[in-house]
């Protein structure tokens, strides 16, 4: 059953303009070629990612690109490792996830967005695995890493970097026979331009386990993971969008209050009396404005245009709770600056510039002085879920 949101609003008074909501429209597929169907040239071996085009591997181990073809090793829905029919289309790619003791060396497929990611944004985040029959070990870690700059060497390497999405459980995948999915959001730092899938955790936080051989299936096993890949989207959605990952998406368990605090300015306080009393406040785990924190932006905005000279420092702030939860679930992570961002991009979309503008995340560090002993632990953390302002 969902649960109903709580807003609990303290009033101070009306504040005398009118509520201006804003959302951003969801976009299509930034992922080119995101089933492996454009083809160039003609696949005659393994390791060929690159006759995808737009796909390449970033390191000397090259990913492989399967596509119906006389050559046996390459084919599908059969080729050396398994069969798998493709989840849409005829083609999909394979990669090494992990090997024991490295006997194998990973690979990893990269691609270009067509979009540049921006900063703040929500992004679902979805791909599709299958395992191999011919591994002999299945394994998680399989996941999403964006960045500003490609990866690049030669070298047969393992690349050991912060995974930006992975499936909700982090489990391993173990099936051989149809498609599993891996989904997640992301909330970008802005300017991400490539898309890497592979295991980036070391072999010793990656958990795996032996596969047992299917007595039916001929083909020689091989010391490894190696999944199949097919179907990659990242779409920008809406703050309060939900990511469809089937069921995946844990609804919020930890708190449904949004506290809200409307105080009363007058044009005989100083702008910077006026701006400091302003504050947002956000539910658990969201950094969307309310309508009463649009209100406060947009007096804030109206004051610093007729102060040029005024600096605003923006400080965010999360609970406790989202502190702990966010450092197990992504979803969660980094509340504190995805508000502050969030506001900085409403800020200078109406025009502040961002030179005027310091982002000040503080975390749970520093508690509200709205909390009174009286309020209970729910209460406290909504009250904490907040931006606040410093005029410079």
């Amino acid at each position: 059953m969902k649960l109903s949101t709580k807003v609990i609003v303290s009033i101070f008074g009306i504040l005398p303009f009118g509520i201006i909501s804003s959302s951003i429209a969801q976009e299509e597929n930034l992922v080119p070629n995101n089933g492996f169907e454009t083809v160039v040239g003609k696949l005659k071996a393994l390791g060929c990612i690159e006759n995808a085009e737009g796909w390449r591997s970033p390191t000397g181990a090259r990913a492989d690109l399967f596509t119906p073809t006389k050559t046996p090793e390459i084919n599908t829905p059969e080729n050396i490792y398994g069969k798998e029919d493709a989840k849409e289309g005829t083609n999909y790619v394979g990669i090494v996830g992990f090997s024991f003791g490295d006997a194998m060396p990973r690979s990893y497929i990269m691609a270009k967005l067509s979009t540049p990611l921006k900063k703040g944004m929500k992004y679902c985040v979805k791909f599709n695995v299958s395992l191999a029959e011919a591994s002999k070990y299945a394994s998680n870690q399989i996941g999403v890493k964006f960045s500003a700059k490609e990866f690049g060497t030669d070298s047969k390497t393992a690349i050991i970097e912060k995974t930006d999405v992975l499936d909700s459980k982090n489990k391993i995948f173990s099936a051989m026979y149809g498609w599993e999915q891996v989904c997640g959001v992301y909330f970008a730092q802005g300017g991400e331009k490539f898309i890497t899938i592979g295991n980036f955790t070391s072999n010793e936080n990656t958990k795996n386990e032996k596969m047992k051989k299917d007595p039916n299936n001929k083909k020689p096993q091989i010391i490894a993971a190696y999944y199949y890949i097919d179907e990659v989207v990242v779409t920008m959605i809406t703050e309060d969008a939900v990511c469809d990952c089937g069921g995946q998406e844990d609804e919020n368990p930890y708190s449904t209050t949004i506290y809200q605090k409307v105080v009363n300015v007058n044009d005989k306080m100083p702008a910077k009396e006026q701006i400091e009393m302003q504050q947002t406040f956000y539910a658990f785990g969201k950094s969307k404005l309310a309508p009463a924190g649009v209100q406060s932006l947009d007096l804030i905005v109206s004051l610093m245009k007729a102060n040029p000279d005024m600096k605003l420092e923006i400080f965010g702030h999360s609970d406790a709770m989202e502190d702990k939860v966010g450092a197990e679930k992504p979803a969660y992570a980094d509340m504190a600056n995805r508000r502050v961002n969030d506001v900085m991009v409403y800020l200078t979309s109406k025009g502040i510039e961002e030179s005027r503008l310091i982002a000040s995340p503080a975390g749970s560090s520093e508690p509200s002085a709205d909390i009174s002993e009286a309020d209970d632990e729910d209460l406290k953390m909504a009250k904490s879920r907040r931006v606040t302002f410093k005029v410079r």
